[in-house]
């Protein structure tokens, strides 16, 4: 693949970034931040006899532009990194096409970078967690999403290796199930961490948490297919027609 088609490649990747993370970012606004305007409200009922600090930048902010420009400039930029990694893996996969790799892709790195991450150390609202413990919690997560990336890449090395000699089905279902035995022992080492009080609302919590996985579903899956179907159009142009109707391959 020549320079001037990653190029291109990355510029589409940033765009279909873009729009995904405006879709992501209704999602976040009318799903997500109702719950966070309620576990915050839980917070303020649960701490009236102390003393609030000062915001340094308004709740209505945070809600409206802060939310708009955390969200747009991540889709921009996840969307570039995406469309690298895109560059490395078509061809390398299988033999799928331009659209049908972006899908795959997206949906394996949606697994490995959120998912699995997501089902060890869940999003919690505001009030929920020890600041006292923000950074070990932190750490633990993004030592999760990692091993689950790592993980990931070696299951593709392993299928890759055994399709020819046992075949790409048997290769398949073998590399899955060493990928799924091995986050699984990462789950059972790696140390639980439950800051959930005891009175928070479990209807709250729930819909916190579907939220942010909606978030991210609408980011990554908007991301594939508007990326795949520019990749398409880049990688393998419809012939155009000639003047008789009849179509003339497109020049390369």
């Amino acid at each position: 693949m020549n320079s001037a088609t990653v190029r291109n490649l990355l510029v589409r990747g940033m765009l279909a970034g873009l729009v995904a993370g405006a879709l992501a970012l209704l999602v976040a606004y009318f799903l997500g931040e109702p719950s966070v305007d309620n576990a915050i409200g839980f917070e303020e009922a649960h701490a009236s006899g102390h003393e609030h600090e000062v915001e340094l930048v308004s709740r209505h902010l945070q809600s409206t532009a802060g939310l708009a420009t955390g969200i747009l400039l991540y889709g921009v930029a996840f969307g570039g990194i995406a469309a690298l990694a895109y560059c490395f893996a078509l061809g390398r996969v299988g033999r799928f096409s331009a659209r049908a790799t972006a899908l795959l892709l997206s949906g394996c790195a949606l697994l490995a970078v959120y998912v699995v991450p997501f089902l060890k150390y869940p999003a919690n609202p505001p009030s929920v967690g020890d600041p006292d413990t923000i950074g070990k919690r932190t750490t633990l997560y993004f030592l999760m999403m990692v091993l689950s990336v790592l993980l990931a890449i070696a299951a593709v090395i392993v299928g890759k290796r055994l399709a020819p000699r046992v075949g790409t089905w048997y290769a398949t279902v073998v590399a899955v199930g060493a990928f799924v035995v091995a986050i699984g022992l990462a789950y059972a080492f790696l140390p639980v961490i439950n800051e959930v009080p005891a009175d928070f609302p479990a209807t709250l919590l729930w819909r916190f948490r579907l939220s942010a996985l909606a978030i991210q579903l609408t980011l990554w899956g908007g991301f594939g297919l508007l990326f795949g179907e520019l990749a398409q159009r880049l990688l393998s142009p419809r012939p155009a027609p000639s003047a008789s109707g009849r179509a003339v391959p497109a020049a390369n």
